[in-house]
């Protein structure tokens, strides 16, 4: 393992697995995933965890879909977590698994059990199961089944696969233990009757595993050495340490828990944000105001922004909650280092440069990234008409506004020192122009006597900028812990998602999606899928500076 590597109870334990030569000195992960959604930032932490892990040790990390459940799970949810993983940077080779590869022998491990007396088909629907399985102070009691002959069973359990039984007439449980007071080990079911299509098996069962069951199964047959899950599962162990040890299985994999991911305002749970996309709070899985991994990579993140983020969060056995602002400090670091600086306006309004040459237009150099000196410079078009934020100028301005007033003096980014001489109105009272002078020996924004000014504005050629739609994306919840309410809908922001026609220098044409570029003091920006050179479409991807923790100290 690498010295520099983090250090966490679990490379620990396994560091120790390793010294004592425990499986063989071997280190086998997996990230089991159902597939019935797509992938967020906490799967993400679970994948960098597990993917890591094996790199460190020497070993490999299998990808295993845990595909028990076909009424919820699709193959496009397999797909794009597919897709979702490789573009975090990891690879899975030829360690690709399914929960349903291994049906048949799931199947024969549960005619195994019954023979052994260790499993039975049960006759209780899912109510009374429910009920007779007791409280956590008072043990449950048997089911009237669960002495019955095993041969019986094996009869049973073979017309269950065929189809001869209705959902809910029988089920197939494992015989442990109906006092325990982990209520997991009272008599957990096995198997369940599920007439419905699966997206890899088709219609070959009838019947389908339950996770509890074909999870530690799936890992023994798999040779999986450490089996990492987040804290729900603690209580899980016991079930799945019962059927390795009961069942002959090649293999006994260890189970370590720990924290999973919470991340401040944001759902983290597959069910919660399925009924955002199925209610049409969000366009689909992929909406940038998502917490999804092809969310984030369309909002403008990168598989390294989120690495990072994912190692700094730690690995630890005590819950806590991040702050969203880790997770755009995470993007906003390597974009500062890597994005093209380049203009936009997002609330136009028109600036006439009054003693610029009538017809006359020119190319001023701008810079492309001051923290890069190989990100070189380009070309961008300016004329004696241009745009520039209406936030930038105010009327009637204080004496410490840096920014355009009537009769002040700013830079305009990398051109010229312009002063403000008129304001043209529309009936309204609408500020519609600013009629300005320029000097024209300040080209790249010096004057040769000397003088200074302290505002320097972006603007974009009214001429030849091009227009864009952009989108500005934030939190979608206020609560803190939005998976926490009754009522997700009354916490929902209403300006989670406000829109903007904006005018953005022409270069802007040619960027491919996913190219992030720093609209100059404005934040940064990713090129949508939905963009086209006519019109391209950009998503905010964050703020220059920090302003959504700063906004939630105030309230």
């Amino acid at each position: 393992m690498s010295s520099t590597a983090p250090r966490d109870f679990i490379r620990q334990i396994i560091a120790e697995d390793v010294a004592q030569g425990r499986n063989d000195g071997r280190v086998v992960t997996r990230f089991p995933p159902e597939p019935n959604g797509f992938l967020h930032v906490g799967h993400a932490k679970h994948v960098v965890l597990n993917f890591e892990l094996a790199k460190e040790f020497g070993g490999r990390c299998h990808l295993r879909f845990d595909d028990t459940n076909p009424l919820k799970e699709e193959q496009r949810f397999a797909d794009q977590m597919m897709k979702d993983i490789r573009w975090l940077g990891y690879d899975w080779g030829e360690h690709l698994y399914h929960a349903s590869d291994y049906f048949p022998k799931l199947y024969e491990l549960a005619q195994h059990a019954i023979r052994e007396g260790l499993a039975y088909v049960c006759s209780l629907d899912e109510a009374s199961i429910r009920e007779w399985r007791g409280t956590v102070t008072s043990p449950g009691r048997p089911s009237p089944n669960r002495d019955r002959d095993s041969e019986e069973s094996l009869r049973l359990l073979e017309e269950m696969r065929n189809g001869k039984h209705a959902e809910g007439a029988f089920t197939l449980r494992a015989k442990i233990d109906m006092a325990s007071p982990n209520m997991k080990l009272r008599d957990p079911l096995m198997y369940r009757i599920r007439k419905a299509h699966h997206h890899k098996t088709a219609d070959a069962w009838s019947i389908y595993p339950m996770y509890d069951y074909a999870h530690p199964v799936s890992d023994a047959l798999e040779m999986v050495t450490h089996s990492l899950c987040t804290l729900e599962f603690e209580n899980n162990r016991a079930v799945y340490d019962w059927f390795v040890e009961k069942l002959p299985l090649p293999s006994r994999p260890r189970q370590i828990e720990y924290a999973r991911l919470n991340l401040a305002h944001t759902l983290m749970s597959k069910r919660k944000l399925k009924s955002l996309v199925d209610e049409g709070i969000v366009a689909d899985w992929d909406d940038p105001r998502m917490p999804t991994v092809a969310a984030l990579r369309r909002r403008g993140y990168t598989p390294s922004a989120i690495r990072g983020f994912a190692t700094r969060a730690g690995v630890s056995r005590a819950d806590n909650v991040i702050e969203y602002a880790a997770l755009e400090y995470s993007i906003r670091e390597e974009l500062n280092r890597t994005a093209r600086r380049v203009m936009a306006v997002l609330d136009p309004v028109e600036l006439v440069i009054t003693n610029y040459p009538e017809g006359h237009g020119e190319s001023i150099t701008a810079v492309n990234n001051p923290e890069d000196a190989e990100a070189g410079t380009r070309e961008v078009p300016f004329s004696g008409r241009l745009f520039i934020e209406r936030g930038d100028f105010m009327e009637d301005a204080p004496k410490k506004w840096f920014r355009m007033a009537p009769g002040r003096e700013v830079r305009l980014k990398h051109a010229y020192f312009v002063t403000c001489e008129e304001v043209v109105k529309n009936e309204a009272g609408e500020v519609i122009q600013l009629r300005c002078s320029y000097d024209p020996e300040s080209r790249g924004g010096d004057s040769p006597d000397g003088r200074r000014v302290k505002g320097t504005l972006h603007w974009v050629d009214a001429d030849r900028g091009i227009p864009a739609d952009v989108r500005l994306y934030d939190q979608l919840f206020e609560a803190n812990d939005p998976g926490g309410l009754e009522d997700l809908l009354a916490d929902l922001r209403p300006d989670s998602l406000q829109l903007r026609q904006a005018i953005v220098e022409p270069s802007l044409a040619e960027l491919t999606p996913e190219t992030t570029v720093q609209f100059m003091r404005l934040g940064y920006f990713s090129v949508d899928q939905d963009s086209t050179k006519d019109r391209p479409v950009f998503n905010r991807t964050v703020g220059l500076k920090d302003s959504w923790s700063k906004e939630k100290k105030k309230s």
